[in-house]
């Protein structure tokens, strides 16, 4: 997002928390939803994009469209929520989806910190992308664009029904749709990261080549916790092609301590001479 937009969106952003704050769980993911299905519609309805962000028109008049539109048929919170963002400035209609949707996203995460399962649907995400990376023909299926997305979401609530939380339902499903125009998987490593996020938490992806014990995912964690200044969510993946030693990458970091590295390094050294 543009700086005007980024400042749109922080703006109805904080109004979000200070509804999660006073709300009953329950009434926040009822509003995520409002949320989210409002940015599906912004995300199918290009005119209604450029009318809900153009500039030549008040603010006033921008959220009173939407009111015509909504009112009665979303919640007084989520309508209240949708008045506060497109009555900011935005650069491009494309940014006042994208800041719907994040608002979206934000709200269903608000709504699990709030019941206390965040570090649980975090960990669900992650896990439910270790399972698609693992399987091509999945991951082909549900990375599809010209597949519908709701034919694709029945398949993934048929994959974890019984084993996932609702709302890690529903997030992954905001993945399917390509969240802020990433790609499926792309989509989920930014849903993990901003559950992270709003654990106040930096997410360590670690690849090693067998699981980590319990007590060395811990000390891993707690030295990198050490070196960022804030808590670390480790997120482990086993791939034994990489024979032994751990990578690891925070942010755009990355500390790549693998035997397959040193190899390779050992291959393109002895190729140079």
């Amino acid at each position: 997002m543009q700086a005007a937009s980024r400042e749109s969106y922080k703006v109805a952003a904080e109004h979000l928390d200070a509804y999660a704050r006073s709300a009953d769980p329950v009434a926040v993911a009822h509003t995520a939803n409002d949320l989210l299905a409002v940015a599906g519609l912004l995300r199918r309805e290009t005119r209604l994009r450029r009318a809900l962000s153009d500039s030549a028109r008040s603010a006033a008049d921008r959220a009173g469209l939407l009111g015509e539109m909504l009112r009665g048929k979303i919640s007084e919170g989520a309508l209240d929520l949708l008045a506060s963002l497109v009555s900011g400035r935005w650069s491009a209609p494309s940014e006042l989806l994208d800041g719907a949707e994040r608002l979206g996203v934000e709200a269903v995460l608000a709504s699990v910190d709030a019941a206390g399962d965040l570090g649980e649907v975090e960990d669900e995400l992650f896990r439910f992308g270790q399972v698609v990376a693992g399987q091509p023909a999945l991951s082909a299926v549900l990375s599809n664009p010209v597949a519908p997305v709701d034919q694709r979401a029945v398949l993934v609530g048929e994959l974890l029904a019984g084993k996932a939380k609702l709302a890690t339902v529903r997030l992954i499903e905001v993945a399917l749709a390509g969240f802020g125009g990433r790609s499926f998987t792309g989509s989920l490593t930014r849903l993990v990261e901003l559950a992270a996020e709003r654990r106040d938490r930096q997410v360590a992806y670690v690849t090693v080549a067998a699981p980590l014990t319990d007590e060395e995912e811990r000390r891993l964690g707690a030295r990198l916790s050490a070196m960022y200044g804030r808590e670390v969510s480790v997120k482990q993946t086993v791939d034994p092609e990489v024979l032994g030693g751990v990578s690891v990458q925070v942010g755009s970091d990355l500390y790549d301590g693998t035997v397959l590295r040193r190899l390779n390094e050992t291959r393109n050294a002895l190729a140079k001479r």
